[in-house]
């Protein structure tokens, strides 16, 4: 049997592009187990109009999923976060691997 492809809106895939860097930067984020899941430590917060994630600036009206209860429990629902995102975020291995698009289109290299 076919898998399923997994489809995401806007913000669902704005806020997984999110988490995938954060799960990238050792200072945000640490390994759980050995099977791929990573645990985001640190999740950044805004000042002014934008945050900072990793090594990039992104708008604060991009990350605003990371403050939306539906956007979680879709995540969760797909597989691409663990279920108890509100204890512990926890990015699962597809989660990880699953490609959004939008890799570097919505992120810009931080000048400050």
């Amino acid at each position: 049997m076919e898998k399923k492809r997994i489809k995401l809106n806007a913000l669902q895939s704005k806020t997984l592009a999110l988490l995938q860097i954060l799960a990238r930067d050792s200072d945000s984020s640490s390994p759980v187990g050995d099977n791929g899941d990573i645990r985001i430590t640190r999740l950044p917060h805004a000042h002014g109009n934008h945050m900072h994630v990793g090594d990039y600036t992104v708008l604060s009206r991009d990350a605003s999923g990371l403050n939306n209860k539906s956007v979680w429990t879709a995540l969760s629902r797909k597989g691409l976060v663990r279920e108890n995102w509100e204890e512990e975020i926890v990015l699962t291995a597809e989660g990880f691997a699953f490609s959004t698009g939008l890799e570097d289109k919505f992120l810009k290299a931080s000048d400050h």
